[in-house]
């Protein structure tokens, strides 16, 4: 599996000879490009995890492509005139040979002014690869035993108290850190370093992948 970080909550994630994309937002960089996608993946309709301007310029570069999205997102690509296939927690789906798990419901609290909205996180598992999860905006869903951790680091809603919990109770191998824009390089090292530090998780690795930058697990 490899892994590309193309900023804040956006991965590029090669498995089983697929290439999926996760979260092509408005504070990330470098997806507008890609064709040849084998799927788009969107955890929830947020312009951080969905561009409302670039990504559906993204899908219309990659005709053909399944698009799987959170319903709000499908709703919003429909209103293009672009199809999507919308994601429910227990109801897996297949790219090729890597299995995604849609998991989760609903985006975190963040303010009792701000509506909560859907949010399915996804875990894709192949057959001799790692496998990896990304929540999305959510520390509360289960996703079984894991072996990447996309970790959201940092947001309005996000108390390092619990992000810590959060790693804590997945356990994962690896975990690589993202939704970081907000961060600065001080900052990133510090959310990072509590979590190695007090996550207690015996052997965790952290993979520090910065923008357009990629590692091979």
């Amino acid at each position: 599996m490899r892994v590309t970080h193309l900023g804040h909550a956006c991965l590029l994630v090669e498995s089983a000879d697929r290439r999926i994309l996760i979260d092509p937002g408005n504070f990330s960089a470098g997806f507008d490009q890609l064709t040849g996608l084998d799927a788009i993946i969107v955890t929830h309709n947020h312009p951080d995890h969905f561009d409302p301007e670039r990504a559906p310029q993204l899908v219309r570069a990659n005709p053909g492509t399944p698009v799987h999205t959170d319903p709000l997102t499908a709703e919003a690509l429909r209103a293009e005139g672009l199809a999507a296939l919308p994601t429910k927690q227990g109801e897996p789906f297949a790219v090729g040979d890597v299995t995604v798990e849609p998991v989760g419901e609903l985006h975190a609290f963040n303010h009792a002014a701000m509506p909560r909205i859907p949010n399915i996180g996804v875990v894709l598992r192949a057959d001799g690869e790692p496998t990896l999860f990304h929540p999305g905006d959510a520390y509360d869903a289960d996703p079984g035993p894991v072996d990447v951790l996309a970790h959201p680091l940092n947001a309005p809603w996000a108390a390092s108290r619990d992000s810590i919990a959060f790693v804590a109770r997945i356990a994962p191998k690896v975990f690589v850190p993202i939704h970081d824009a907000l961060l600065s390089t001080a900052g990133r090292r510090m959310y990072s370093g509590h979590i190695v530090q007090f996550s207690g998780v015996d052997g965790l690795d952290y993979v520090d992948l910065r923008d357009d930058e990629s590692a091979t697990f």
